[in-house]
């Protein structure tokens, strides 16, 4: 019969090494951090000292989470500002992160993940009735995070394409 595995604890020492290697992995965030310092058997006081430690050595920098956050979803997931801005709030990340983090979003390539998303939607949409497939690509379109002016805007190009395509 299978039996889970024991959760392994591990000293103040053990743990700083263990999760300094962590951290030079990827970009992480402090709660995160945290929470995997707690998994190890650590309490309060020793994981706040071994983040602060991990702070001073710059392996841990929520900022450069956030902008390395920015740029991963934005860029590979083409989510839009709403959606990266809930995420970041929901993992704990300040207002000061998170605004510098969304610096990382170029006005120009942001606009074009919009349009390549909604190209790209409008190409798989099957409902026929103007109406309902707009609202069904705008709904998509609020899903992924964009801002409704901005889908608008998108829409509104997109139907005048339509159009001088059909002249």
């Amino acid at each position: 019969m299978f039996k889970p595995a024991a959760p392994k604890f591990y000293t103040p020492t053990e743990a700083l090494r263990k999760i300094a290697e962590f951290c030079a992995y990827q970009e992480r965030y402090q709660k995160e951090v945290e929470s995997k310092l707690r998994s190890y058997g650590l309490n309060e006081d020793e994981a706040g000292e071994i983040i602060i430690r991990l702070s001073r050595e710059k392996l841990l920098d929520e900022e450069r989470f956030a902008q390395a956050y920015v740029r991963g979803h934005y860029s590979s997931k083409k989510w839009g500002r709403r959606r990266i801005m809930q995420e970041l709030k929901q993992k704990g990340i300040s207002e000061y992160c998170i605004k510098s983090g969304m610096k990382e979003i170029d006005g120009d390539q942001y606009y074009q993940n919009l349009v390549d998303l909604l190209e790209k939607k409008d190409r798989q949409e099957k409902e026929r009735h103007p109406g309902k497939r707009r609202q069904k690509i705008q709904a998509y379109l609020m899903g992924k995070g964009y801002e409704q002016d901005l889908i608008k805007m998108a829409l509104d190009d997109l139907g005048k394409e339509a159009e001088d395509e059909d002249e």
